[in-house]
């Protein structure tokens, strides 16, 4: 029986050569493809894939957002992170929202297509130097509210809440019965003041927050 596998990756070339690699392994077929997080989540849900392959960067609803969204609503699926990025944020964030495994593009195809069937089988997959660099990496001190934060409206801090609990603008607006237009003016406004290159990035900083203060 193969393995169902959901391609994820915001570059079409990235999902072209990923699907021509992985098709030649006869024991893994490609179910299918999504660019952004948002799509992610709900191609997963319609076609569930034994694996969804998931890029970190992407726009609309990045990876980590994806992977947390996706989890709460099928734990059964199991997601492997593949991306550029080595941030020490993404993987710690990626892990602990769910993800059971993360590599680097730079990975063989060879070893890719091992760590999807150890992904399949319940195994936790990690590229070579990532579990010793999250590991290694200095404890974070209890966080504080930033200056920053504390500027943020009220609307702006549930957004923010609603970020870091994996929601898309189009969850946000539904949520807070706003216009997804206004949700993205939202967004923008609690990049700018927190100095946040992402949604990620805000969904990270969320969770840093003291009790109640999110």
């Amino acid at each position: 029986m193969k393995i169902r596998v959901l391609l994820v990756d915001d570059q079409s070339i990235i999902r072209e050569g990923l699907g021509s690699l992985l098709r030649s392994k006869p024991d893994i077929e490609i179910v299918g493809e999504a660019e952004n997080g948002q799509i992610a989540v709900e191609k997963a849900i319609a076609l569930q894939p034994d694996v969804v392959l998931m890029d970190v960067r992407m726009p609309v609803m990045d990876g980590v957002a994806a992977i947390r969204s996706l989890r709460q609503k099928n734990p059964n699926i199991k997601v492997l992170v593949l991306t550029t990025f080595d941030d020490d944020e993404y993987i710690t964030q990626a892990m602990r929202f769910g993800a059971k495994g993360y590599l680097l593009k730079d990975t063989p195809s060879a070893e890719l297509a091992e760590a999807i069937r150890a992904v399949h089988k319940g195994y936790t997959q990690m590229g070579p130097g990532l579990f010793e660099k999250v590991m290694l990496a200095p404890p974070t001190a209890e966080p504080e509210p930033s200056p920053e934060f504390e500027q943020l409206t009220p609307r702006e801090k549930e957004v923010l809440q609603l970020i870091a609990q994996g929601l898309n603008n189009r969850e946000i607006a539904k949520a807070l019965y706003i216009s997804e237009r206004t949700v993205k003016n939202h967004v923008n406004s609690i990049l700018g003041r927190l100095n946040l290159r992402d949604r990620t990035q805000a969904a990270i900083f969320a969770s840093r927050l003291p009790s109640g203060k999110e």
